[in-house]
């Protein structure tokens, strides 16, 4: 077996999990420490509805909001910088952390705007449309981020064909199969999104809180619904346009059908991990492709397309070593 080494950062993980929410903090200090002569002495801290309910010290506050940005939102973004995590649970974690901290860092600015050349803070609404602004563009720059991301993870080549009692069948290339929630179940969720949107502008009196529904809505589908993609280089599973796995086809080593619970063999449905190096796109309950790879990795598809997948992999893998020998 070949291995290709991995590396331990990505680039892109470290620009956009890491430096991005140093700045976002780092620019909220700096505007609290150039604005403090045109700040009251203290300024809102906590909102009560609308009105401030809990005041402060302006360059206390930036800190203690800077902390909250590096710790929480850099907390989870931080994770898309390490090479070797799983890369759909580094892109989710990075829009996720990302999302947070442009909620935090556009609401600071604009509450301190606010309260320019005031005299106290009391008077000062929290303005909801910050809120709406600043998770947009959070989700935005980590969706940008992500589809940034690589996959470093180590490579290792097989070198033998699979089993000869593993299913073939002739391959149609290429091979795309959707796997996942079903058209019905993904428009439930966005009419369940709405309803709660709906009645969260209700209940504010405004339109903001929409802004915030929509990336969640967009998040969640892209948990359920995922999309097999595979050709003469390889295996691509993806969500959202973006890999949540990536193997070429000369790690490939078998493929098995085999039947699963997700509930009973993943704990839960969706994108699993159960213990290092096994994981399933676990959407459905019945037939699911088994596919094992050079360097240990286990992927469990569940799909009623199993055998084509199966058989479509080793076929492609069985050829592709024979070219190999000869």
């Amino acid at each position: 077996m070949k291995a290709r080494a991995a590396r331990t950062f990505d680039p892109a993980g470290v620009v956009f999990g890491v430096f991005v929410p140093l700045a976002v903090a780092a620019l909220g200090l700096v505007l609290a420490y150039v604005w403090s002569g045109r700040l009251p002495e203290q300024v809102a801290t906590h909102f009560s509805g609308t009105e401030p309910d809990d005041l402060s010290n302006p360059l206390s506050n930036a800190w203690t909001l800077a902390v909250v940005i590096v710790l929480v939102g850099g907390g989870c973004s931080a994770v898309a910088s390490l090479a070797r995590v799983l890369l759909i649970m580094r892109r989710t974690m990075l829009i996720i952390g990302l999302t947070v901290v442009g909620m935090i860092g556009v609401l600071q600015i604009a509450t301190l705007t606010r309260e320019l050349d005031l005299a106290s803070a009391q008077s000062v609404t929290i303005p909801g449309w910050a809120i709406a602004v600043g998770t947009v563009i959070g989700f935005v720059a980590g969706l940008f981020g992500a589809s940034r991301l690589q996959d470093y993870r180590e490579r290792v080549d097989a070198t033998s064909p699979p089993h000869p009692d593993l299913p073939r069948c002739s391959p149609e290339l290429p091979l795309v199969v959707y796997v996942g929630a079903s058209r019905v179940a993904g428009l439930t969720v966005v009419v369940v999104s709405l309803a709660g949107a709906a009645l969260t502008c209700y209940l504010s009196g405004s339109l903001w809180p929409i802004f915030l529904f929509v990336p969640l809505t967009i998040l969640i589908l892209s948990l359920l619904r995922f999309t097999v993609h595979i050709d003469s280089d390889g295996l691509y599973v993806s969500s959202l346009g973006m890999a949540a796995f990536d193997y070429d086809i000369t790690e490939v080593t078998g493929a098995s059908v085999r039947t699963v619970d997700p509930s009973k063999d993943f704990g839960g449905w969706g994108l699993r991990a159960k213990g290092r190096g096994n994981y399933a796109v676990a959407t459905d309950a019945g037939p699911a492709a088994f596919v094992t790879f050079a360097n240990g990795d286990r992927l469990t598809i569940g799909s009623g397309d199993a055998e084509k997948i199966a058989g479509t992999l080793n076929a492609l893998t069985a050829r592709t070593r024979t070219e190999t020998v000869d």
